[in-house]
């Protein structure tokens, strides 16, 4: 569907009584459709029918623009989400941001902008938000103002009401990428560059463990799926999520989603019971889809114990950030590890951490990806294989910069070849003459 018409919209809410106006087709239309059972595409035609019939009864001279908007507005409310089903039909829209019933703001390429819709009030925003999650037998009140939800289409949902809401009702909505991303896509848009492509592929079939880091919104979920592609489809996944996101492609995949508890506080599952879960359905590979509590141990000690290959997300900004955080989510699991042992697990757990930014700009980019290279003393060691140097702002605001390897070759580089990955010097940065001096050693 395509984004409303500002002038249509604004000439539809001038009509005298526009809101009575709304109440009365709605109620008529959705009583002359009783009962009926069809498919949500028939339903929209019969409705459509049924409001122009209605309309042509309240005698209104209307213009072709200002009644087709009203007749659009009105199937979004009875079949859909409201004011908001647009944005959530419009592909090129990421996310949604409701704060308040006046404010509505989407993403789009990265960057924020206000839209020109609105609700009618704080009842409509809490009306849409109980239609998303009643079906899940979800609630939120007064009482309970928050809630997690997942919309039919994967669509995550985040909702919070007064009194926890100061200005009322807030819904976001992150929306679910129907077409998988490619590598060969992300090349194209300059998130990374074929060489690093090719070492991280060696680096999934080569079962090292890898972390992805980054802040919220920065691709992390986005780029695991893609990541997760090179897993061969003769391992057996598991994938353990809060909400499921991961579109995993291979045959062999069992999907474990975490468990609300009840109203009545009771048959909560966690992300931490599910990974312990996992170890007992013979795994090849483990993917978590964000690291953020006490499971963080359960995951390290898995990496540590024959499931190689591993995958998972956190959130951090940088990779240094990201193991620090990381210790910070095994010492939650309530084990009172020494902070020298728990260094010591995550740096022989971990092989790689790929950093995911999103730049002023809007683009998200690979901004690093570095090796854990052991300890040194109570430190753990980081190694950058690549990074993405900024060189500048252009006139349009974008930003200017390249990725470049490093010249550090990884410690694990033997690990790559005997699984029969022979990366040539030049992706590591090289240069001819090295290549050629090297030669000569020989």
């Amino acid at each position: 569907m395509t984004a409303p018409d500002v002038n249509a919209s604004a000439g539809a809410a001038s009509i005298p009584d526009y809101t009575k106006l709304r109440e009365y087709l709605i109620t008529t239309v959705t009583q002359d459709l009783g009962g009926v059972d069809l498919s949500l595409e028939k339903r929209k035609a019969v409705i459509e029918e049924r409001l122009k019939e209605a309309l042509a009864r309240t005698k209104l001279t209307l213009s072709d623009s200002i009644r087709d908007h009203l007749i659009r507005d009105l199937i979004d409310e009875i079949t859909g989400y409201g004011p908001i089903q647009s944005l959530l039909d419009d592909p090129s829209v990421t996310e949604i941001m409701v704060n308040g019933p006046k404010k509505v703001y989407i993403e789009k390429k990265g960057l924020l902008e206000r839209t020109n819709i609105v609700f009618d009030d704080n009842l409509h925003i809490l009306k849409i938000i109980d239609r998303i999650v009643a079906p899940l037998g979800r609630h939120i009140d007064a009482d309970s103002p928050m809630v997690d939800a997942r919309l039919p289409d994967g669509s995550r949902v985040n909702a919070i009401v007064p009194p926890c809401a100061v200005d009322g009702a807030s819904l976001t909505i992150r929306k679910f990428q129907k077409e998988k991303i490619k590598f060969a896509q992300l090349i194209e848009s300059n998130s990374l560059t074929q060489g690093m492509a090719d070492f991280l592929r060696a680096c999934v079939l080569g079962r090292l463990n890898i972390i992805i880091s980054g802040g919220t919104g920065s691709g992390k979920t986005t780029f695991l799926n893609v990541l997760s592609g090179f897993i061969p489809e003769t391992e057996r996944i598991v994938t353990i999520e809060d909400a499921a996101e991961l579109q995993l492609q291979q045959d062999h995949v069992v999907r474990l989603e975490t468990k609300l508890a009840s109203v009545e506080g009771q048959g909560a599952v966690s992300v931490r019971e599910l990974v312990r879960n996992s170890l007992r359905m013979r795994p090849d590979r483990i993917i978590v889809g964000e690291c953020r509590g006490g499971e963080a141990l359960d995951m390290l000690q898995a990496m540590n114990t024959g499931h190689d290959g591993s995958l998972t997300t956190i959130h951090a900004n940088s990779p240094r950030d990201a193991l620090s955080r990381l210790e910070t989510l095994v010492l939650m699991a309530g084990m009172d590890l020494p902070l020298k042992i728990v260094r010591q697990q995550i740096s022989s757990a971990i092989d790689v951490v790929v950093q995911m930014s999103r730049l002023r700009d809007g683009a998200r980019k690979i901004t690093a990806i570095s090796e854990v290279a052991g300890m040194e003393g109570d430190v753990v060691v980081l190694s950058d294989i690549f990074k993405f140097n900024q060189t500048g702002v252009d006139a349009e605001g974008k930003i200017l910069g390249q990725h470049k390897a490093t010249g550090i070759r990884p410690l694990f580089g033997p690990r790559l070849e005997a699984a029969g990955f022979k990366l040539g010097a030049d992706i590591f940065g090289a240069t001819a003459a090295d290549m050629a001096m090297a030669h000569q050693r020989r």
